[in-house]
């Protein structure tokens, strides 16, 4: 049966393809050619840059299988302190067939208006039934991690402030209620990471992107007191960490001669990495009312890890320097949220998970994502669910988890 009309959908995942202009119209003009901007580059060159993939390389060319290709379209790539970033999609292929998907869009003109256009957006949102969205970082990478690459560090502060204006002042209050404010963090500097956390609570935003894994991007890992700043600064606003997978620039690879098919595959094992971390570091003791959204990283798994990690507790923690009194099971339901896109196996045991940790995504314009039929879509894996369950699942815990009330 079709979803209640009085049930809102809330996606905890959408992503934002950044405007070519977002970062010119806010850095200080002596920024502009050291910041981040679009240009256009022939991607059939050498370029000796390593992110250029030869799937990128292809896509920019618009000949037919068996025809003499004709002159390589010019792709737009962002350009940071002279660095090429080169895919300006990542993926925003929604409304494409799966025969029609390639690694990357390479011009603004392959993808829909919604991808970049906050009024387009809004109209997508419409077509595919869902009321609001939270949207996660593009170029910067899921977790604003391009700019921990940084050369000049208050240039790159301003770039992370400047994405954090846009979402806020822009993005989120084109139409008041349907987009949920997020800001990404000056990962390099927990205490300015702090102070922009406590400048954007202040703004009205809702929730913070960061890694899943801090230890693969050089940083310190959560089992130090390194990100206390920053952990104390979410909880005080009452802000949740969400951990998108592949936020760590870790993919899940099993060996050089693998297909993406197999990373795209694993991609969820990110979060169950992250579960088992976060269960067994001090973080949840030290910050009790500290809450972490595990994006995109599905919820099927989530009873198995539970029952494993319980069981590892129960044998193996009387040797070990772990918390010898909380079950981790009963640490998570009070911590973690799990999101979920398509997810049989999960719904099917979402009371080993608990019903009030479980959210729902979208994942516009990524190749995952259902629109315009998220709205049906979503109906048909909860077609078994109570209409109490299923509310919570597709809105209510967003909006307790969010601070994020009905307009």
């Amino acid at each position: 049966m079709p979803l209640q009309d009085h049930m809102q959908l809330i996606s905890v995942d959408d992503h934002v393809i950044e405007p070519k202009t977002l970062w010119t119209d806010r850095l200080p003009k002596k920024y502009h050619e050291a910041g981040p901007r679009i240009i256009e580059k022939n991607m059939s060159e050498s370029t000796g840059d390593e992110g250029l993939s030869k799937a990128l390389i292809a896509a920019s060319r618009n000949g037919k299988e068996g025809e003499a290709p004709e002159a390589p379209r010019l792709a737009e790539v962002w350009s940071y302190e002279g660095r090429i970033y080169p895919n300006i999609g990542l993926n925003a292929v929604a409304g494409k067939k799966p025969q029609e998907y390639g690694m990357e869009p390479t011009r603004y003109s392959d993808m829909l208006p919604g991808c970049y256009d906050i009024k387009a957006r809004i109209a997508d949102m419409d077509i595919d039934g869902v009321q609001a969205a939270m949207c996660f970082p593009s170029f910067p990478r899921f977790s604003g991690t391009a700019f921990l690459e940084h050369e000049d560090p208050e240039l790159a502060l301003l770039c992370v402030q400047a994405w954090n204006d846009f979402i806020l002042d822009e993005w989120a209050a084109y139409a008041p209620g349907r987009i949920i404010p997020m800001i990404m963090l000056p990962l390099w500097d927990p205490q300015a990471a702090a102070k922009e956390i406590y400048r954007c609570a202040a703004k009205g935003a809702r929730a913070i992107t960061f890694p899943e894994n801090t230890v693969s991007l050089g940083l310190p890992s959560f089992y130090t007191d390194h990100w206390d700043p920053v952990f104390r600064a979410a909880e005080e606003t009452q802000m949740p960490l969400c951990m998108h997978f592949g936020s760590s620039g870790k993919p899940p690879i099993t060996s050089p001669e693998a297909p993406m098919a197999v990373m795209i595959a694993l991609f969820g094992t990110n979060s169950m990495d992250a579960t088992a971390d976060l269960l067994f570091s001090p973080v949840f003791y030290k910050f009790p009312n500290l809450k972490v959204a595990l994006s995109e990283g599905g919820i099927g798994w989530m009873p198995y890890l539970l029952e494993r990690i319980d069981l590892t507790w129960e044998r193996h923690r009387w040797y070990q320097n772990v918390n010898k009194e909380v079950r981790p099971s009963d640490l998570f339901r009070d911590h973690i949220y799990g999101c979920y896109i398509d997810d049989f196996e999960g719904i099917a045991r979402r009371h080993k998970i608990g019903v009030d940790n479980i959210l729902w995504e979208c994942d516009y314009p990524h190749s995952d994502s259902n629109w315009p039929n998220s709205r049906e879509y979503a109906a048909k894996l909860l077609v078994d669910v109570p209409d109490d369950e299923a509310q919570k699942i597709v809105e209510l815990n967003a909006r307790k988890l969010y601070n994020f009330p009905r307009v």
